[in-house]
């Protein structure tokens, strides 16, 4: 985003959100569910945030990841060794179109979000913080405040996206809940529609979810490998995405 760093760590969020719903679904209220996964992802937003404080660029890439995959790792020995299990089984009656209607409701409530962050002074900090973390702090803005602020919020949504989707899979296991190829789809969906940018990631969603319906078609076993390609497309001959690209041949004509 506007703070130019990147997290690794969406599929554990995703995952906390999962787990949430197959261990409380039967027992809470739906909405109950969501904020409980929206504060266990919180949480464990908060213990990465704090751990990481320090670090920057690709060590904080690396470190996330890492934690995302030892989250993972954890909850396959806790479910092999402890509770017997391989997986859970979720039984809610939940149609695709109410999981559609959820998942749209969240977007709205999250483009609103970005509207007000965009024009309030955390959104200022922000930016300042992306362009010069150091300026920034010399300005009095508190960058690791602000910086573990937006890491925790964005983590808690990806939570409650984790637990909404859970219905529509039924059964779910940490090499489903907790997918690494999650957070790499995230990271090129925000570079292909431009990463600092508003709009951006909404933009760069549309196409790549097209080249994933035809990726899985005609190349199911080298998809990860195809995937990769495209990132290294992206980064090297679209460093700001398709707005960012749209913008350049604006000013050109301009």
């Amino acid at each position: 985003g506007t703070t130019r760093r990147v997290s690794l760590a969406t599929a554990a969020f995703v995952g906390v959100g999962c787990y949430t719903v197959a261990l409380f679904s039967e027992t809470l209220p739906w909405p109950l569910v969501l904020l409980l996964s929206a504060v266990f992802g919180g949480i464990l937003a908060l213990l990465i945030g704090l751990c990481t404080l320090r670090l920057s660029g690709m060590y904080f890439v690396i470190f996330t990841f890492g934690v995302a995959e030892m989250i993972r790792q954890l909850v396959n020995w806790y479910e092999s060794n402890i509770s017997g299990s391989v997986g859970r089984y979720i039984f809610l009656d939940v149609t695709s179109a109410e999981i559609y209607w959820q998942l749209l409701i969240l977007f709205a409530l999250v483009l609103i979000l970005g509207a007000w962050l965009s024009r309030s002074r955390l959104g200022f900090a922000l930016r300042l913080i992306g362009e010069d973390q150091v300026a920034a702090g010399n300005c009095g803005i508190n960058t690791v405040k602000v910086r573990l602020l937006v890491f925790v919020g964005t983590s808690m949504i990806m939570s409650v996206v984790g637990a909404i989707i859970a219905p529509r899979w039924a059964y779910i296991e940490p090499s489903i809940a907790f997918n690494a190829l999650v957070s790499f789809q995230v990271l090129v969906m925000a570079l292909l529609g431009g990463i600092a940018l508003y709009f951006g990631p909404v933009i760069g969603v549309v196409p790549l979810i097209l080249a994933f319906e035809v990726l899985t078609k005609y190349f199911p076993d080298h998809f990860s490998m195809v995937l990769g390609a495209i990132f290294l497309i992206i980064v090297y001959w679209l460093p700001g995405g398709i707005l960012g690209l749209l913008r350049r041949w604006g000013a050109i004509r301009g």
